[in-house]
């Protein structure tokens, strides 16, 4: 039996959560296996992204206990997206599927058997998609659904609804592979690599213990992340925008010029500070979209490492 399943699941500061969360996905594990729909080599394996608190020795003891449990230890923070990257890219010669989950519980596990299922007829990524968002708050909702949408409105083609709950075959695993930008949004490079998809809806429930990874300040700079890092859209509408400014200056000039030559006066001091006003701040908000592009094309240049491993437990024979 060839079907190892790997569960890879990013940690950041998740001491609260970790003993409810393995548990839990100890019972997923064996409850597949004694289905015969993976293989008894199939393991969770826990990223620790820098953890501040006990995370990592949490990691450790269970790994200790449970060979079902393995552990990835980063050398510092790299956040959400270079460590869950860190995780598909360690064990992507280990397992013949990987799904990749969030540690608080809201992702519901039991929709990884339908995920299974799927990758058994064939499918090469099946996407874990919100059903619903009754238990969001009013703004919560507004804000997330904005997010999706300005996301492919810019360019940034997602998945509407759905996060990092994903399952993604080994050959979908290497296609991720040879995405080497250093500037990561998943969401958006996963529907790159093509093959065959599938989503499964599932019901996000209500976060276990410990606080969000994610307030707003985040998710808005996380959005400008994806879209910079995927789409020229926004260099296209200043592009745009900058000649709309233009055919509108050529028609104020005209109308000067008309008022000049039948002796009216001019309209000046209130026109003119709405004008510079209102160019300086476009000038300035251009210049500040190209500096986004021009930072990220920086750190390109350097090809730095996305992410270094301190320490990788893992007994996959055993």
């Amino acid at each position: 039996m060839e079907n190892v399943l790997y569960l890879v699941i990013p940690c950041y500061n998740e001491e609260e959560v970790l003993p409810e969360t393995s548990a839990r996905l100890r019972e997923k594990i064996n409850e597949l296996i004694g289905k015969k729909k993976i293989d008894a080599r199939s393991r969770v394996i826990f990223v620790n992204d820098g953890s501040k608190d006990r995370t990592w020795e949490l990691i450790e003891e269970l790994h200790q206990k449970d060979k079902i449990f393995g552990g990835i230890n980063l050398s510092r923070n790299r956040g959400h997206q270079n460590a869950l990257l860190a995780g598909l890219m360690t064990v992507k010669d280990h397992a013949d599927m990987v799904i990749s989950m969030d540690a608080d519980l809201q992702d519901d596990i039991n929709a990884i058997n339908e995920m299974v299922d799927k990758y058994l007829d064939g499918t090469d990524i099946v996407y874990g998609v919100r059903s619903n968002r009754q238990k969001d708050t009013f703004f919560k909702k507004i804000t997330a659904e904005g997010f999706y949408k300005l996301m492919n409105g810019m360019g940034a083609n997602t998945v509407f609804n759905h996060a990092d709950y994903r399952l993604m075959s080994k050959r979908a695993l290497e296609g991720l592979a040879q995405y080497g930008e250093v500037n990561l949004f998943l969401r958006g490079i996963v529907p790159m690599i093509g093959y065959s998809t599938d989503v499964v809806y599932y019901e996000r429930g209500e976060r276990f213990a410990g606080e969000s990874k994610y307030p707003l300040g985040k998710m808005l700079s996380f959005a400008v992340e994806g879209v910079t890092s995927l789409s020229t859209r926004p260099i296209r509408m200043i592009t745009g925008l900058g000649f709309f400014i233009f055919l509108i200056s050529i028609g104020m000039l005209i109308y000067s010029l008309v008022r000049h030559f039948t002796g009216e006066t001019i309209v000046g001091w209130t026109t003119l500070m709405v004008s510079v006003w209102a160019i300086g701040g476009l000038i300035l908000l251009s210049l500040g979209v190209v500096g986004e592009y021009i930072g990220k094309i920086y750190l390109e240049t350097k090809a730095r490492p996305r992410f270094i491993i301190e320490q990788f437990l893992n007994d996959e024979n055993e």
